[in-house]
């Protein structure tokens, strides 16, 4: 299922999605990810949103040092491994689609999706960063009580709000994985109502703001926790 209904040549942008790889400068390394449309559709391509969150999370004075970070959505791995470039020793679980809290991922589906990103992530991280990186499965809802509630210090996503029928179950996933003290960070373009439509489900459960917006993206960030505190990083 694709964010955006892209056709082959139609122009630059489905191009770039069906590029084999994509290449990008972060965190004083240069990232070089694989994308296979083809097999594994939205799961094995870069999205705008991810990359723009890329740059906010370098040049927007957030320390990630000493932090746990969890990504929802993970897809190609791109934001997971930037995030663990800059947290030098964050311990960062990726996760595509169900979660248990051990060094040993359970696969219940997307097998082919986990393989994948478990690739780029290995291929662009130091020997001595790659423990830190663990790519597992998340169904978002389900097997909740098999990672620690509020253990997180960031939540990310990046492109992860377009199926109308996952808000619910991502929505009770965030509450999980949040407490009062967690940051969540969604990167995304609006390009539905039914993605406002989840903004406002998030608003009831969660403090949220918008705090970055890329023009020439058309790429919006928007920063939630719980409660009704309005704090900076």
């Amino acid at each position: 299922m694709a964010l955006v209904p892209y056709e082959e040549g139609a122009g630059w942008a489905a191009r770039q999605l069906h590029s084999p790889s994509a290449t990008y400068r972060f965190a004083s390394h240069t990232i070089r990810v694989k994308q296979d449309w083809r097999r594994l559709g939205v799961a094995a391509v870069v999205w705008d949103a991810a990359v723009v969150l890329c740059a906010y999370l370098e040049i927007g004075g957030i320390d990630l040092r000493d932090r746990s970070v969890i990504e929802l959505g993970a897809g190609t791995g791109l934001l997971g491994i930037v995030a663990t470039l800059l947290g030098k020793g964050v311990f960062i679980c990726l996760f595509k689609a169900t979660y248990k809290c051990s060094a040993r991922a359970t696969i219940t589906d997307r097998a082919a999706a986990l393989e994948f990103l478990e690739s780029n992530v290995q291929a662009n991280l130091p020997s001595e960063l790659r423990p830190r990186a663990v790519v597992k499965e998340l169904t978002w809802g389900k097997d909740l009580g098999n990672f620690p509630p509020g253990a997180f210090d960031f939540v990310l996503g990046a492109d992860i709000v377009y199926l109308e029928e996952t808000f619910a179950e991502l929505l009770q996933t965030l509450e999980h994985l949040c407490s009062e003290q967690t940051v969540i960070l969604l990167s995304c373009r609006i390009r539905y109502e039914r993605d406002n439509k989840f903004l406002k489900m998030l608003r009831g459960r969660f403090s949220v703001y918008e705090i970055h917006y890329d023009s020439t993206k058309d790429v919006h960030i928007y920063k939630a926790q719980k409660g009704s505190r309005k704090e900076d990083f």
